[in-house]
Order: C-alpha cells, then sequence, then structure tokens
C-alpha cells in the first residue's frame, strides 16, 4: 500500500517475497529482498541523506543509498528530528459537519454527570494499605449485585516519600478517579500517617456526596477490613439505585491510545479511531488523545488544527514541555521506538507519531489538558502524558475518559480503570489472542473502508457503553498507575 501519492515507500500488507514485481499506482517495482508484514521497501531511488517519505512526510533520513524494491527500516533509515523548537502558527482546521444523536444506555448520577459502569471503587491513599484494600475487595463481593457492574481495589505504589510536583501528581490522579462518574460509589482507604492522607486529599476531591464517598483511616480503626466491607455494603446500597437509562452520546468521553504498535498500526486500527473520533465528535462528543512523546515529529499537524492562537500556544507548551522533562533527565528526546515497535515495521520516531496521531481524525483541536487536568470542553482534547500504556491510560481515566480506544499490533492484556477496548491492527492478531482483542481492523487489508469500519467501531463503543463487557472486563483485568516523575525520599 501506497499511503500518499507523494510516498517514496509503500508498506508490505501481506509478507512478500524478494523478487516479487508489484505495480502500484502505474508504476513497476521489483522487490530485492524478502518484506516482512507491514515493513517498508522503497518505491524509488533515495539517496543517503535525503528525507524518506510516508504518510506524505518525513518519517526519517537514508543512511545510505536505498535502491528501489530495497527494503527500509533501522539498518539504513534514521531520525531526522531535532531539539526544543520554535512553531508557528498556520490554522488548517475546518469544523466537522454535524450528524444526527444517537442514544445509549448509561447510568445518570446525581450531580447530572453521565456514566457506562456503575461500579464501587476501593482507591488507596498509599501503598501501604494496597493489601488491605485487596482483602476489603475479595470479602465485599456479596455486594455486587442487582445494577452493580463490580467492585474493584485500585493499588499504587504511591501517596508518601514523594516531593513536589511528583506528589501532586499523586493527588490529583487519586482525586481524578475518586471523582469518576464510573464510580458509583468510592471507598477512599487512608493509612493515617502518609503525605498524601486523607485530610490533604480531600481539597483535591473538592464536594462528594457523602452516601457516595466513604473514608476509613486503618490507624484509626480496630478492624479495617471489617469496618472497609461495612462501608462498601452502605455504598452498595446507594450505587444499587442507579439503573441504566437513555443518554446521548454526545456526553461520551474516550480516551485514545496505542501502544505494542506494528507496520499497519498507522493504516488500519489508527485510522479506523481517527474516523470513529470525527463521528463521535460530529454528534457532541469529545475525545481526548495522549501520550506526548508519540506526537514528535507530527506535532505540527495537530498544532496547525488547534482552534485557535490560545490552544496552539497551550500545544506548543505541551511538546516542549515533555522535551524539557526529557533532557532534564539526561535523555534523549527522539529516542526509537521499542523493541516490539521495530520488529513490527515502525522505524523511527516519526514513523510511530505520524501513524500515532491518525487516532485523531480531523476534527480541531478544542483543548489541551495538562496532567490529572478534568476534560473541560467538547471536541478534541489533547492530554499531556507519557507513552507508557499503563500510565497514559490510567491518566485518561483520571481525565474523566468514559473508556479508552487502545489500539495494537502486538497485542496486550492490561486494562485501566475505566474499560479498555483492544482494537488489532492486523487480523493475525486478533485470531490467535481472541482473549485479548475485542475489534479486528486488520479486515481492512482485504476490504471496506476506514470509515465503514470506524462507523462499525462506534457502533461496538455504543455497545460497550451500554453495557457490554470487554474482554479485559471479561477477564476481571482492571489496573492503574501514576506518572513518577520526582525523588523518593
Amino acid at each position: 500500500m501506497k499511503i500518499h501519492s507523494g510516498d517514496s515507500v509503500a508498506v508490505a500488507l501481506t509478507p512478500l517475497s524478494a523478487g516479487t514485481v508489484l505495480q502500484i499506482e502505474g508504476q513497476t517495482v521489483t522487490l530485492l529482498e524478502d518484506i516482512p508484514q507491514g515493513h517498508k521497501f522503497a518505491l524509488v531511488p533515495v539517496a543517503a541523506g535525503a528525507p524518506v517519505i510516508k504518510y506524505g512526510a518525513p518519517i526519517g533520513v537514508a543512511k545510505e543509498d536505498i535502491p528501489a524494491g530495497g527494503w527500509v527500516h533501522i539498518h539504513n533509515i534514521k531520525t531526522g528530528l531535532g531539539d526544543v523548537l520554535d512553531y508557528s502558527y498556520e490554522p488548517d482546521n475546518v469544523p466537522l459537519v454535524p450528524t444526527d444523536d444517537v442514544l445509549f444506555q448509561g447510568y445518570r448520577r446525581e450531580d447530572g454527570q453521565a456514566a457506562v459502569r456503575n461500579e464501587i471503587w476501593i482507591i488507596p491513599t498509599v501503598g501501604c494499605v494496597n493489601d488491605v484494600a485487596r482483602a476489603i475487595e475479595r470479602q465485599a463481593q456479596q455486594f455486587k449485585t442487582g445494577s452493580i457492574d463490580g467492585i474493584f481495589a485500585f493499588t499504587h505504589p504511591y501517596g508518601c516519600s514523594q516531593m513536589g510536583e511528583d506528589q501532586e501528581n499523586t493527588r490529583k490522579i487519586l482525586a481524578g478517579l475518586i471523582n469518576h462518574p464510573n464510580a458509583g460509589g468510592v471507598l477512599v482507604l487512608g493509612l493515617g500517617c502518609e503525605n498524601s492522607n486523607i485530610d490533604v486529599l480531600k481539597p483535591y476531591i473538592g464536594q462528594w456526596n457523602e452516601k457516595r464517598v466513604k473514608f476509613l483511616v486503618c490507624q484509626e480503626s480496630d478492624n479495617e477490613i471489617a469496618d472497609g466491607v461495612a462501608l462498601i455494603e452502605q455504598l452498595a446500597q446507594y450505587a444499587g439505585t442507579f439503573q441504566r437509562e437513555n443518554i446521548s452520546c454526545g456526553e461520551l468521553v474516550i480516551g485514545m491510545k496505542c501502544g505494542g504498535s506494528d507496520g499497519l498500526s498507522g493504516i488500519t486500527a489508527n485510522p479506523t479511531v481517527g474516523a470513529f473520533s470525527d463521528l463521535l465528535i460530529s454528534k457532541g462528543g469529545t475525545t481526548i488523545l495522549t501520550e506526548v512523546p508519540e506526537m514528535f515529529g507530527a506535532e505540527t499537524l495537530l498544532m496547525d488544527r488547534c482552534e485557535n492562537d490560545q490552544i496552539f500556544a497551550d500545544t506548543v507548551k505541551l511538546i516542549n514541555g515533555f522535551k524539557d522533562y526529557f533532557t532534564s533527565h539526561g535523555q534523549t528526546i527522539y529516542e526509537n521506538p521499542s523493541p516490539g515497535n521495530k520488529k513490527g515495521g515502525i522505524s523511527t520516531l516519526e514513523d510511530k507519531s505520524l501513524g500515532c496521531t491518525q487516532k485523531s481524525g480531523s476534527a480541531p483541536v478544542s483543548g489541551v489538558l495538562s496532567y490529572g487536568q478534568r476534560v473541560q470542553c467538547r471536541g478534541l482534547n489533547l492530554l499531556s502524558a507519557p507513552g507508557n500504556d499503563l500510565v497514559a491510560s490510567t491518566a485518561l481515566a483520571a481525565s474523566g475518559a468514559h473508556m479508552v480506544l487502545f489500539t495494537t499490533g502486538r497485542g496486550t492484556p492490561f486494562a485501566c480503570p475505566v474499560p479498555t477496548v483492544k482494537i488489532a491492527s492486523n487480523s493475525a492478531l486478533a485470531s490467535k489472542k481472541p482473549n485479548w482483542i475485542d475489534f479486528d481492523c486488520g479486515v481492512l487489508v482485504e476490504s471496506g473502508s476506514v470509515e465503514e469500519l470506524g462507523q462499525r467501531l462506534f457502533d461496538f463503543v455504543l455497545e460497550t457503553a451500554s453495557g457490554k463487557a470487554v474482554r479485559a472486563e471479561q477477564a476481571g483485568f482492571h489496573d492503574m498507575a501514576i506518572f513518577k516523575q520526582g525523588v523518593t525520599l
């Protein structure tokens, strides 16, 4: 597949053998080497030092002369990116045409928020009480009845011995989860002597409904497990009063993330999520794109889609701020993709980023969020978080995402605190790991269009929002991770 008319490389949708003669847009190319699925080969000779073009943009420069039909990968291409840059705003944003609303079956909270799950969450303020939280979770399963979808403890190793912004990150993420509408009831479980103890955390939570949020300090309890189970029973009585009802899809907030990508991710799965994002936004909904390091090399495409000068300035700050984070720790900004990405056919960070940002569709950028900040405006939002799968997905949940769409070419079993939909970029993965994968975008290799598959994904998301359990939920997988940035005392 030649993705863009100006590309100097094409991508093998299936494994191709040396000597294969291909006709691509009226051009004859004879392969000089075996080309694995998802990997690139040159359509024209590329001289050493010249840019290699994919998605209509440079994905790096040739380290040596590359003949037409030659395999293009890490052995003969390198990044062409530099360090912190100055950017100019060249607006290229066209609002999406509104489309008709669609309803899903969700929960309406007392404060007016919509939810796609009615769960009870146990949130430890500090890692010291993780095992207590798990013990309460186990004993409280008796209260999972009626409309209650699950009872889960979200453990983590933080909440104490942290300083400055690092400690602020923990408090903001915990508060974001405590306030998440998917939780019909929340038990905040503290130790008592930790830096981020319950009294310290309460101002971050803000106003709360005493029937929905309960607090337990273990050092003040004679039997913290028994007391915790008793509080879960009270929360279950309250949460059980909620029933599913018709809610506009315009109230949905959907996070978008990719991990373990391959050479097909930017051709199948990510563009399909982009088509979904445009469709949801056209109906008044909200999507959030994150993993800032995987915007490097494609950031100007997002910047030019910013709605106004202020959002452009916020996006520049988002990008350069993350670059400063890298350099402040003595790390290279433009580190190559992971071993799994490389094996799947991704050669440089530009290659990864240009494929990654396909998830954003074509909608204007309407908001930029700092780490731990709650989404404030509808439309496409950019969120500051790293590329790490668990950290970024947890950040999406804490910012208000009802679920996360996670595209992958390699596969992963993890799940974040909200329903995590695994979307395969290739059908081989979907076939091999049906216990992990919820939606197969590899079918695009054989037939169909991105727009058609985007509509199918939209319908799948509405089914999930209405209560259909995804694979990770069926397996009982729920995880969380917080962005660790500072000193541990």
